[in-house]
């Protein structure tokens, strides 16, 4: 009777033992879970920029010198840089843009981005008409802005658009085996301005140096063409608004807003974050 007691125990252990095992076996038997991706890619971008200004008016305040005034419908042009010999000067110094990007929907298109823009912004050598408070004295006249009378007014080294933007891609064409493809991509977003400023009124220059501006917001469309799925030329339309406030001159500020359009061609690289097959 024993022996058969024993029997009936060593059977309820087996009997548990498989019990215990039956997940393990089902687990093992399951194809391993893949990882999800918050970031599905990385992509960064360096290139070279040609801008369009809206005409604007420049408000000037300079209190201890008795002078409110403003200069009127101020023309504007850029200084691209790269088309006075673009490897013959550090990269840095003609008109340059870059972008670092993260899609986080691959199914939707949609992403994040940080989008700079080094623009430079000339306003010199024109007549240029001046209204308001010269000297505590009632001022409404043309002055020949240019550097021989003591004018300028730059922000040379930068307007400098710095934009945290929203992106949408939506795929156009692919080859079969997706090694080359073309995306068109829509980007809106907001940001603070960065600009040098560099000036000379009236004979009386300020003391130059980057600072924070202001704002902007801006709107981009592109064109993609990626080869081998890692690398890929960008040809962009961008359209920005921005608003500088208490931009640095002599004794005094400076305040504007005006519109730019750039065209922007960029080359750039995808870093993707998950395997392709």
């Amino acid at each position: 009777m024993r022996l058969f007691g024993y029997m009936s125990f060593g059977q309820s252990v087996a009997k548990a033992l498989l019990i215990s095992l039956v997940p393990f076996a089902a687990s093992a038997q399951r194809p391993p879970t893949k990882k999800k991706h918050f970031i599905k890619e990385v992509y960064a971008s360096w290139g070279y920029n040609g801008e369009f200004y809206t005409n604007s008016t420049i408000h000037i305040s300079q209190s201890a010198l008795g002078n409110d005034y403003n200069f009127v419908h101020v023309k504007a042009h850029d200084h691209p840089g790269w088309n006075e010999g673009l490897f013959s000067k550090a990269l840095s110094i003609p008109q340059y843009n870059y972008r670092l990007g993260f899609l986080l929907n691959e199914e939707k298109g949609w992403g994040f981005e940080i989008n700079f823009d080094h623009t430079k912004y000339i306003f010199a050598d024109q007549n240029v008409a001046i209204k308001g408070k010269l000297n505590n004295q009632r001022v409404d006249t043309t002055v020949a802005f240019n550097q021989a009378n003591g004018f300028y007014y730059y922000l040379n080294n930068g307007a400098n658009f710095l934009l945290f933007n929203i992106t949408k891609k939506w795929h156009l064409l692919k080859t079969r085996d997706e090694k080359v493809k073309l995306d068109f991509l829509g980007k809106f977003g907001v940001g603070p301005v960065v600009p040098h400023t560099q000036n000379e009124l009236f004979g009386k220059a300020n003391d130059q140096g980057f600072q924070f501006g202001g704002w902007n917001t801006g709107a981009e469309g592109s064109l993609r063409a990626t080869f081998f799925r890692y690398i890929y030329l960008e040809f962009s339309d961008k359209v920005d608004y921005a608003r500088y406030h208490n931009l640095n001159i002599y004794m005094g500020a400076a305040h504007q807003a005006f519109g730019t359009e750039e065209m922007i061609l960029s080359l750039g690289v995808v870093l993707p974050t998950t395997s392709r097959h």
